[in-house]
Order: structure tokens, then C-alpha cells, then sequence
């Protein structure tokens, strides 16, 4: 059956027992848990580490699996969204080294998903980026297969700011791309963090994916989007998307989440599905935050009733 999590980048003044914490008092089965190297980033909700793989000792394997029990809470898998395919190369080792262990540390800790992005230089196209995504992710492969980890690879286009245009950084964005990946890297062990509210805001079809890729669905993220129509008519969708849409907790977009989980049983799908909260109506505080974090989870709880 499926679980009910949220991803811990909400939480950044957290520690990791203080969000296992937070998932058990709200009713969640399970947390995606950030992984970033220690220290601070610039992009929003980057930069969050609530288990540094860099310094996982033993002990501290012993004490995560502790405070799961404790708060009868599982990790679904160990998320890091950083750019390997960076035209900056310090950039690209950092994330490549970094994806490396987090690898090494989802086998450690027997949770066998890590979550991230496969990247793209945002100023060349697909195909001109196709070669460096097949030299920094066959390595990555191999060592997911050694390990019996699987990679979910998020449909995000990260194209929101000037700064990403015109291509976005990262290049996993639409069907016709992902067949693509998988026709390159067979291996059962890369697959899909699928988020609905990427396709919705890019104007496409975001249920017949997850029919067409059951089995590529490592991990789900529960994300909604509204699409402000009055601003798109005045800027187009060739104007930067932060112009024009609006991310939102599930229930207050456009997701349509009873025919989503509808499709998830049908394809016979039985891992996470994590809530997403990058709705700046509750970002101003922690209070708020908290409380979208449990306004999702009632929500959605009336179509993944806890056992």
C-alpha cells in the first residue's frame, strides 16, 4: 500500500528527530529526508541536511533506525536536487561526489531510494546535452545497481528565473525525454520522482504519464499548482513561469487528486507519496508551515486511509 510523507525541506531549523517528530503528531507513515553537503545554498528550499551522509558513522545509522521506531515514522528515500550536468565543473563533481553518497548511505540505512535531479546546462539544447548526461550518469548507475538503490529522477523543469533561461536545468521534463533516458540507461534501478503539478503548469497531460511509466514510478511527490490565467494572458508562456504560476499545497490548485490516486492504484503503485510544500501563503512562518503540513495531510489522508 501506499504511505503518506512530506519532504523535510519545509523544516530547516529541524533536526531529523524534531521532523519525525513533527510527521508523527500530524499522522505521516513516512519522510523524504534532504541530504544537502552541509552548509548553505542559494536557491530556495536547497540546502537542507537532516542526515549528513558525509559523517554517517555506525552509531549514527543505529540512531536513525532508533528514532524511526520511536516515532514509528520510515524514511522514503534520501533526497539531494542539485545540478550534475553544471557547465561549472566544480559545481557538477560536488553534486556527482555528493549523489555518490547518498547512494552508499540509502543502502546503509536499507532504505534503497535517493531522490534528485539529472541536471542540465541550461544554455544548450537537449541534444547538445545528451553526451555529458550519458558520461556523469553511467557511472552513478553502476553504482546504484551495485547497491540496489533506486534513483528517482524528479519531472521538474527548473526554469523559473532568468537565470535558468532559456533551457531550465534539468533535462528529465516530459515523456518524450524520459523514454529517451531509458532506452539509454535500461537499468530497473533509474526511475521517476513523479510530480503532477510539473506537467499541469507546462500545459500537458499529467495522468497518462504514470500509466506509461508504472514502472519507472520510484517515488511521488504530492505538489499542486495554479496557473494564474489573467497573468498568463498578459505575458504569455514564454515569460519566465514565476510570472504566471503559483505552487500550492494539494487541495488549493488544479490537481485533480482523486483521479491521481485513482490512476496510482490502478497501475498497481505501492510506494510514497510525499506532500511538497513550496505555497509561499504558508511560508511566512514556521507556524504556517506547520500548519500546511497538517492541512495536506487531512487532505489527502481521505484517499490514503492510514491502516
Amino acid at each position: 500500500m501506499m504511505q503518506l510523507g512530506f519532504v523535510s525541506a519545509i523544516l530547516p531549523e529541524y533536526d531529523l528527530e524534531q521532523v519525525f517528530a513533527v510527521a508523527s503528531q500530524c499522522g505521516y507513515d513516512c519522510v523524504e529526508v534532504m541530504c544537502w553537503p552541509p552548509g548553505k545554498a542559494e536557491r530556495r528550499y536547497a540546502g537542507v541536511t537532516h542526515i549528513d551522509v558525509t559523517d554517517l558513522s555506525d552509531d549514527r545509522v543505529l540512531e536513525i533506525h532508533a528514532l524511526c521506531k520511536k516515532y514509528d515514522v520510515s524514511i522514503s528515500a534520501l533526497g539531494y536536487y542539485p545540478n550534475p550536468l553544471s557547465p561549472d565543473q566544480d559545481e557538477a563533481q560536488t553534486a556527482i561526489d555528493h549523489l555518490l553518497k547518498l547512494i552508499e548511505a540509502a543502502a546503509r540505512l536499507n532504505i534503497g531510494r535517493v531522490t534528485t535531479f539529472v541536471g542540465r546546462d541550461w544554455k544548450k539544447t537537449i541534444d547538445e546535452n545528451w553526451p555529458q548526461f550519458e558520461r556523469v550518469w553511467g557511472p552513478i548507475l553502476d553504482a546504484a545497481d551495485k547497491a540496489d538503490v533506486r534513483i528517482g529522477i524528479e519531472n521538474c523543469p527548473m526554469l523559473f528565473t532568468d537565470e535558468e533561461w532559456p533551457g531550465g536545468k534539468n533535462l528529465a521534463i516530459s515523456p518524450a525525454i524520459w523514454r529517451r533516458m531509458f532506452e539509454t540507461f535500461p537499468t530497473e534501478q533509474f526511475g521517476l520522482n513523479y510530480d503532477p503539478s510539473h506537467p499541469v503548469f507546462m500545459h500537458m497531460d499529467y495522468l497518462t504519464p504514470m500509466r506509461a511509466f508504472a514502472d519507472r514510478l520510484v517515488h511521488v511527490h504530492a505538489k499542486d499548482v495554479r496557473v494564474d490565467q489573467v497573468l498568463l494572458d498578459q505575458v504569455g508562456v514564454f515569460a519566465n513561469p514565476n510570472e504566471w504560476h503559483t505552487p500550492k499545497i494539494p487541495g488549493l490548485g488544479q490537481v485533480d487528486w482523486s483521479q491521481f490516486f485513482s490512476v496510482l492504484n490502478d497501475v498497481g503503485y505501492n510506494g510514497p507519496v510525499c506532500v511538497e510544500v513550496e505555497d509561499r501563503a504558508y511560508e511566512g512562518t514556521l507556524e504556517n508551515r506547520l500548519r500546511a503540513l497538517k492541512q495536506s495531510h487531512n487532505y489527502l489522508r481521505q484517499y490514503l486511509p492510514k491502516m
